[in-house]
């Protein structure tokens, strides 16, 4: 995985914004219409909210969703790594270099860079156990040309718990992302920024997924690890970084790992492995 972007959302929308405006990704609103009450609880959104999701769904210009992943992980640490990303990047930025910042500036909202000519604002629009909406505001502008991009995403990420009978649980999500570009004559512009498909993934929705799995994955055979990288992070705030170790605590396994992952290759999912 590229550490040099956003994060796993923000990377996202990179990634469906750039592989759609280059002809290679998803359908049209035009082709099929959807209503966005038939997605998400819109009438459950606050109010400042509802309009723009809708819009995004409604008018969207792309449209792309991933097939459902499968793994172990506990619901309380899965729920801690999607509810916090701050938390979640920190964790990442300890394996591998990256130039990424994000910073949450209220409760539901985060801004950041990925320190390659995307930033972005987004927010929480809804979120539950099984269903979260996050709204992305993203710029993009390369840092080797004139090519600009503004566009809005509607995220929706759909979870589901499973407990085995000898008590592991297990985590499937899937992820949906609804692209709304705001970009004027972007039509004119996908034919400048076809060179860049090359450098984002095919698999960007698969990615996003991925990504989320993995750190549960980590943060259940490296407990320890987890919570000193989380514990470390003065910049989020006590109680979130409290919630997070709390949970680890709970979930801890008899004869989990005591040291820290390594990554050899961030360009492979092999990457990860016993320090």
């Amino acid at each position: 995985m590229n550490s040099q972007r956003m994060g796993w959302t923000v990377s996202l929308a990179l990634g469906v914004v750039v592989s759609a405006m280059a002809g290679e990704t998803c359908a049209a609103s035009s082709v099929r219409p959807v209503d966005p009450a038939r997605v998400v609880p819109l009438e459950m959104m606050a109010p400042e909210h509802r309009e723009n999701v809708a819009e995004v769904i409604r008018d969207h210009t792309f449209y792309r969703k991933g097939a459902p992943e499968t793994f172990p992980c506990d619901s309380k640490v899965y729920l801690s790594l999607v509810n916090e990303p701050a938390v979640t990047l920190a964790l990442w930025k300890d394996l591998a270099k990256s130039e990424v910042r994000l910073r949450q500036t209220s409760a539901d909202r985060y801004e950041g860079s990925d320190g390659n000519g995307a930033s972005a604002t987004w927010e929480f629009a809804y979120r539950s156990a099984k269903l979260h909406v996050m709204l992305c505001n993203l710029n993009y502008k390369s840092p080797r040309g004139a090519t600009k991009v503004d566009a809005r995403i509607v995220l929706v990420v759909h979870s589901g718990f499973y407990k085995e009978v000898n008590g592991d649980q297990w985590v499937q999500h899937d992820i949906e992302a609804f692209v709304k570009i705001d970009s004027k004559g972007w039509k004119t512009l996908a034919r400048t920024v076809r060179p860049m498909v090359e450098k984002v993934l095919e698999d960007q929705v698969r990615e996003a997924g991925w990504f989320v799995s993995l750190m549960g994955r980590l943060v259940a055979t490296y407990p320890n690890w987890a919570c000193q990288v989380a514990m470390e992070q003065g910049e989020i705030a006590d109680e979130t970084r409290a919630k997070f170790r709390d949970a680890v605590v709970a979930a801890k396994r008899p004869g989990a790992s005591t040291g820290r992952p390594a990554v050899a290759d961030n360009s492979a999912k092999s990457a990860v492995r016993t320090r």
